[in-house]
């Protein structure tokens, strides 16, 4: 049923895995159309990362769909570092937002890892007054439920139910790259909490006019 989740319980799950890869189908946002929802060749090599590491997540970091290794590569050379953290996506990214009062909306609970290595990486740029940049709004939120009021992250791993939504005070994320979100989403929201509603609104209407693309396999902007 549209927009609604069903679960199901394997008496054995040793073999949980192994069935995914046998059976399973890669999770495609629902904008996206397949003949017989089934994703072709082109969409199990693309909607994925080149930096993806670990099992877990119903849907691609799409902002991180736009770096190759050779871009990292570029970047690496002119002094930026990448701090790699994980965050599973779930389902709930798809679910729209359909209360009046959006503080009555529930985000779905999803899971992170932060190494400690990882954190003593922040940590130490934002001492040295340099940018923490997140690529995708999974990153922004991993990052911001993780943090100290002063910005400092800590080794953790557990579940994320942040939702962040205009009001909100950003304690470490200073940028982030991202791409053009569904009306009405927690994504859209989020962004227009880091930028301002008005701002992002112009913004995407300027994207309409040049014909940018949206949502998945759409275009990116960074914001700061």
């Amino acid at each position: 049923v549209k927009g609604f989740v069903s679960e199901i319980k394997f008496l054995n799950g040793d073999k949980f895995l192994e069935f995914l890869k046998k059976s399973g189908q890669i999770p495609l946002p629902p904008y996206i159309k397949r003949e017989n929802l089934n994703p072709g060749r082109n969409d199990r090599e693309n909607y994925q990362t080149v930096y993806a590491s670990k099992e877990g997540a119903v849907a691609a970091p799409t902002a991180g769909l736009h770096f190759t290794e050779k871009l990292m590569d570029n970047m690496e050379k002119k002094g930026i570092e990448f701090v790699p953290i994980t965050l599973h996506v779930g389902y709930g990214t798809f679910v729209p937002v359909r209360v009046d009062d959006i503080r009555d909306h529930q985000i779905h609970s999803e899971y992170f890892s932060l190494s400690k290595e990882s954190a003593d990486k922040i940590n130490t740029a934002r001492r040295q007054g340099r940018r923490v940049v997140a690529v995708g709004t999974t990153s922004v939120r991993t990052l911001e439920f993780l943090s100290d009021k002063d910005g400092t992250v800590r080794e953790q791993t557990g579940m994320c139910d942040l939702f962040i939504y205009p009001g909100y005070t950003f304690k470490c994320v200073d940028a982030m790259i991202t791409n053009f979100h569904l009306p009405e989403s927690t994504l859209l929201m989020l962004v227009s909490a880091f930028y301002n509603r008005q701002k992002i609104l112009t913004a995407y209407q300027e994207a309409i006019k040049k014909d940018y693309r949206f949502f998945s396999y759409g275009d990116a902007m960074l914001i700061e």
